[in-house]
Formats: C-alpha cells, sequence, structure tokens
C-alpha cells in the first residue's frame, strides 16, 4: 500500500520548464539566417549550388520564379 501511495505522488507531481528569451532570439536568428542563405545561394553562379537553393526553396514553398 505504500509503493501506490509514493507513486501517485509522484504522477502528481509535474515538472514545468521555462523558456529564457534568449533561446527563443537564438532559434528566431538562426531560423532567419537559414532562410536567408537558402534565398541567397538561389542567386548564386555555379549550376549546382543554384539547383540546390531552387529545390529546397520549393520543398520550403517558397516562391523562385
Amino acid at each position: 500500500m505504500n509503493i501506490a501511495k509514493e507513486t501517485s505522488h509522484l504522477l502528481i507531481q509535474a515538472q514545468t520548464r521555462t523558456i529564457s528569451w534568449a533561446n527563443v532570439y537564438a532559434v528566431s536568428a538562426a531560423v532567419v539566417t537559414g532562410v536567408l542563405i537558402i534565398s541567397a545561394v538561389g542567386f548564386a553562379g555555379p549550376e549546382m549550388l543554384h539547383n540546390a537553393a531552387h529545390d529546397i526553396r520549393h520543398g520550403l514553398a517558397f516562391p523562385c520564379h
């Protein structure tokens, strides 16, 4: 019976996790940087880079033409 009480007590306790604004800004900056890189490489000269960026932009539903 004691084990059941301890188990139910553990299930009642919930841990919360806060997200700091620094983490939000870091993730946002990474996403924006990635999008800018993918967009900019589409204008690159080498055909292989251009085609790779073109395929990625189509996969992300970005307009490219």
